[in-house]
């Protein structure tokens, strides 16, 4: 086929000749756009975590454990299921553990959209904040200025990985920043990004996933039957008994967030 229409082309006009070309050429460039549209929108992925830290100096706390909160302490596992916290990264403070109870959350209110589709939306997260608040104290604010964590219903930012300068879709973000508090305590608050269009068990996981890493879970669970699993799966998981573990496991470290700034006593 190729040899035939070859000849077809040289036996035409040469006007003729550069019109086809012009036209195949635009043919090829509405293909490969639309294909790279089409792998961009497939590329969605259920999370992303990052850092935007301040510089950690000479004066900054040393690392030191706080006491467990009442609700880990008591916190038994009787299947002996194990953790994961083998996944969890410290960053360069330790690991990222609340010590000031409650710990204060604002979800963006239905105010902001009104429409069935946002009240269904702040009724998933606030659930999914509830299940959480059995492991540690949580409180629901009203101003995001009062809050710890932040969650807000917004569409996270494309991502490109250092592997591929393709951009990637993400339906939710955490990201956290740190900061001394009027007491002199370095401290830290995070935020988190849930799509719009995010909906139903879908929501409710990817808010368990995300709150899992602002309450500290600094990693991602290598088993599907883990809420903190590092992928969206068909059947969410609710919060397992290896999250909870991990969790423990995690306010078991030394940190520096907490601790009084410029004394190292």
């Amino acid at each position: 086929m190729g040899r035939q229409t070859q000849k077809l082309i040289l036996s035409t006009p040469k006007s003729t000749i550069k019109t086809t070309i012009t036209k195949t050429v635009v043919l090829q460039r509405l293909i490969v756009s639309l294909a790279l549209a089409i792998g961009t929108a497939l590329l969605i992925i259920l999370t992303s975590f990052q850092s935007s830290a301040i510089p950690v100096t000479s004066a900054s706390p040393p690392l030191k454990p706080h006491p467990l909160p009442p609700t880990l302490t008591q916190w038994q596992d009787s299947t002996n299921s194990g953790d994961y916290f083998s996944q969890v990264s410290p960053t360069q403070v330790g690991y990222l553990v609340w010590s000031q109870f409650p710990i204060r959350v604002y979800v963006e209110p239905t105010q902001a959209v009104n429409s069935k589709q946002a009240e269904d939306w702040v009724k998933n997260v606030s659930q999914a904040v509830q299940e959480w608040s059995i492991y540690l104290p949580l409180a629901i604010v009203e101003q995001p200025k009062d809050a710890d964590i932040t969650i807000v219903r917004k569409t996270p930012p494309l991502q490109t990985s250092p592997d591929s300068k393709m951009p990637r879709a993400r339906s939710a973000q955490t990201t956290y920043e740190m900061y001394v508090s009027k007491n002199n305590l370095l401290s830290h608050r995070f935020t988190i990004l849930l799509s719009p269009s995010q909906t139903g068990q879908y929501l409710l996981a990817a808010t368990r996933h995300e709150f899992g890493h602002a309450l500290g879970i600094w990693g991602h669970s290598p088993l599907p039957s883990d809420a903190l699993y590092f992928s969206q799966v068909r059947n969410s998981p609710p919060i397992s008994a290896r999250d909870v573990n991990t969790l423990k496991r995690v306010y078991e470290q030394p940190t520096s967030l907490g601790w009084s700034v410029g004394n190292n006593s």
